[in-house]
């Protein structure tokens, strides 16, 4: 690759520090986020084992014998290992024989099952995911405020410049996706479609070998769409199916095929916070529901532009998912984690950022400016009960919202900072 190319990604400097501290460094994510491009950035030599020329002779070459392929100058990249598990083993073994650091960078697009894998090379091959593209690395973001800072309690009042409603129907039709940037968004519309297809059909019997229902598959991920940026349960996502699609499906096949998805990076679900928030009141444990991509939900759903023009209780949630995306991969950044919150009193907070110090911050997400007043006050109650609770309260609250055109706190301490403005 030409490295004088490549566009910077907020994961690079991870990938530095793993490759400092570890003798070899895995990096999963769904497919088509920029993995491979990264990690040949970051690599001296490469290998490519899903590369068909000479009739797939390098996996070929690597099922024969998996340490012929590890030969070249460190860092070496093995772009989808898990075509041939037993490269991991390989690996392992390489590491523990030679101790050094940074020997590896390996890509993989779907978690393989264990058969064939001996050893979990805990303490030698470290693991970090990637994501689609955040508005800050695509550009769409001015990244004037930090939200590690802004966790801090740090927001300047700054004026970020106005946001147009179908600038943001753009950025979450087109997706982070790092080969749909530069396109129209007719045709950007097609790569998210193109990889649904390309999961159902190939990666979801290629995985495991085990043949499945593509229509059934296909039918759950709809369901999926409908539900993006809720807490639906797996039973709710079954009667959607009948309700909506007129077809049965069984809770049991649901969770199986849940979990393909996950192993196929296709779904990240956002984990409720508890710890500390309330000392007496119980707090749900469902999961926020997540595709990898808003791009996903707008693909499955049909949307154009102009639907979610007139459908802005749909363009609510996927503008949700739009900045739950880019706070796990900002947060991520600086060792923090995205959860949500809600319990069995209604309340709900949109997106909690636990810090690595056991803080916490609350964030609403409102897509329009009229709405940052409800949600101020929301955020503020919330606060209120936890205290009276004897519960921890969150270290600052923000309203994350699409069309404000500047950055400050109110008087009430509540921050309000565009999500055309927010960086790592």
């Amino acid at each position: 690759m030409d490295k004088n190319l490549y566009k910077p990604r907020i994961i690079d400097s991870q990938i530095d520090e793993y490759l400092s501290a570890f003798g070899a460094l895995c990096i999963e994510g769904p497919k088509w986020c920029g993995k491979t491009w990264s990690s040949a950035f970051h690599s001296n030599s490469e290998i490519y084992i899903a590369d068909p020329s000479g009739n797939f002779q390098n996996r070929r070459l690597a099922l024969l014998d998996p340490s012929l392929i590890l030969e070249g100058r460190h860092p070496r990249l093995i772009d989808e290992w898990q075509e041939v598990p037993q490269i991991w083993d390989a690996i392992r073994f390489e590491v523990d024989k030679t101790k050094e650091k940074g020997q590896f960078i390996l890509t993989s697009s779907a978690t393989p099952n264990h058969k064939g894998i001996f050893h979990s090379g805990a303490g030698r091959i470290a693991r970090i995911r990637m994501r689609p593209m955040s508005l800050y690395e695509t550009g769409h973001s001015n990244g004037v405020i930090s939200l590690k800072e802004l966790c801090n309690g740090r927001c300047p009042m700054r004026f970020t410049g106005k946001v147009n409603l179908k600038d943001l129907i753009d950025y979450i039709i087109r997706g982070g996706w790092p080969n749909n940037q530069e396109v129209s968004i007719e045709s950007a519309r097609l790569l998210p479609l193109q990889y649904l297809e390309a999961i159902l059909s190939d990666d979801i019997e290629r995985i495991d070998g085990i043949k499945r229902d593509k229509r059934k598959m296909e039918l759950l991920l709809r369901s999926l769409a409908r539900n993006e940026s809720t807490t639906a349960t797996n039973k709710r996502l079954k009667d959607d199916i009948k309700e909506i699609d007129n077809e049965d499906i069984v809770v049991e096949t649901v969770s199986s095929y849940l979990d393909v998805l996950n192993r196929l990076f296709l779904i990240e679900n956002q984990k409720p916070y508890s710890s500390g928030i309330r000392s007496s009141v119980r707090v749900k444990q469902a999961e926020k529901r997540h595709l990898a991509d808003p791009s996903l939900a707008c693909a499955l759903l049909k949307a154009t532009p102009e639907m979610l023009l007139n459908d802005l209780t749909t363009l609510g949630f996927l503008f949700e998912a739009l900045c739950e995306r880019d706070l796990r991969i900002y947060a991520n950044s600086f060792g923090a984690e995205l959860y949500h919150y809600q319990d069995y009193l209604n309340n709900e907070i949109d997106a909690i950022i636990a810090l690595p110090d056991g803080e916490w911050c609350g964030f609403e997400i409102k897509l329009g400016a009229n709405q940052i007043d409800e949600a101020a006050e929301h955020l503020l109650k919330i606060k209120k009960s936890i205290e009276k609770e004897d519960g921890k309260i969150p270290k600052i609250l923000c309203v994350l919202c699409g069309m404000s055109s500047a950055t400050y706190q109110r008087e009430d301490g509540v921050f309000v900072v565009p999500i055309t403005a927010l960086a790592p």
